[in-house]
């Protein structure tokens, strides 16, 4: 898969914050998370991804979880809107076309969309709940335009550094309670726990062991940590679960990443072999839905 080069003062901007900085609003606790209810669909429904290079990057989510979805004989209509390295208000003007056009387009029961998946860039998640809470609404009252009653999932980013960074938990603390905090301004919205999810994976929740030598196995990047075949396997995984409320079966090959050079894309591969330890992923996945 074709890869960008990230605007490496993104990431830069985060670690420069001090965490005796941050300003927390309220306590939030895992009750502080509320499921959204989809809408009925007449025929299949429809997923609309919105986010940047957490969703695709060195594998890809929507493909991940199309895969995930025919295995398990799951009719669904996958759509996207993925900008590398930008912030939602950025996502919808690169593609403003194409995302008028889709939040233009009518359904026959009433909801073009069923399901949104949207992920905010984690600057602006980790640091600016006001902007965060903005970018949101931005596409939320477009998307309630044709879909009222589409259940939106805010996407929880994970933290951005590395697992064995001393400040990793309280970048994780923040970033969740921000998502909590701005989902709850959104009509029918929850939260998408994946960094809840990566969190457990680090501390060897059910068996996972994310170290092999001195590689992580969930991600991997210098300037920005991105998922790795783990990772991805995790977070499809997650978004299955999620949605259906079940675990998925596994097919034997999924489309994932070959390596994390230039040259290395995606292909075909047994889940055996490419993920190191699914069924413990799986488990963590599925107890994050």
């Amino acid at each position: 898969m074709k890869k960008y080069i990230l605007i490496s003062s993104l990431i830069v901007s985060i670690l420069l914050i001090s965490c005796n900085n941050f300003k927390s609003e309220s306590s939030i606790t895992s009750d502080g998370i509320s499921k959204p209810k989809p809408p009925k669909a007449v025929g299949p429904p429809r997923i609309l991804f919105i986010g940047n290079s957490h969703m695709e990057y060195f594998v890809s989510s929507p493909t991940l979880f199309q895969e995930l979805c025919n295995a398990n004989n799951q009719n669904i209509n996958i759509q996207q809107l993925i900008t590398i390295g930008v912030p939602l208000n950025k996502v919808y003007f690169t593609n403003k076309t194409e995302a008028d056009q889709n939040f233009s387009n009518i359904d026959k029961d009433g909801n073009y969309y069923d399901y949104v998946i949207i992920q905010e860039s984690t600057p602006i998640a980790l640091t600016n709940l006001s902007k965060y809470r903005d970018n949101l609404k931005l596409f939320a009252e477009k998307i309630h335009k044709n879909s009222p009653d589409a259940a939106i999932y805010v996407y929880q980013n994970m933290s951005p550094l590395s697992y064995a960074n001393s400040e990793y938990n309280n970048y994780y603390t923040e970033l969740r309670k921000n998502t909590i905090l701005a989902a709850a301004f959104i009509k029918n919205a929850g939260v998408l726990r994946v960094g809840d999810a990566v969190k457990d994976a680090y501390e060897g929740q059910s068996g996972y062991k994310y170290l092999t030598g001195n590689k992580d196995n969930l991600r991997d990047g210098k300037n920005t940590l991105h998922f790795i075949n783990d990772g991805g396997f995790l977070q499809a995984v997650l978004i299955y679960s999620t949605i259906f409320d079940k675990t998925p079966i596994i097919p034997k090959k999924l489309l994932l990443s070959t390596g994390t050079g230039d040259n290395d894309n995606m292909r075909k591969q047994e889940v055996a072999k490419a993920v190191t330890n699914p069924k413990a992923l799986e488990e963590i996945a599925f107890s994050n839905r």
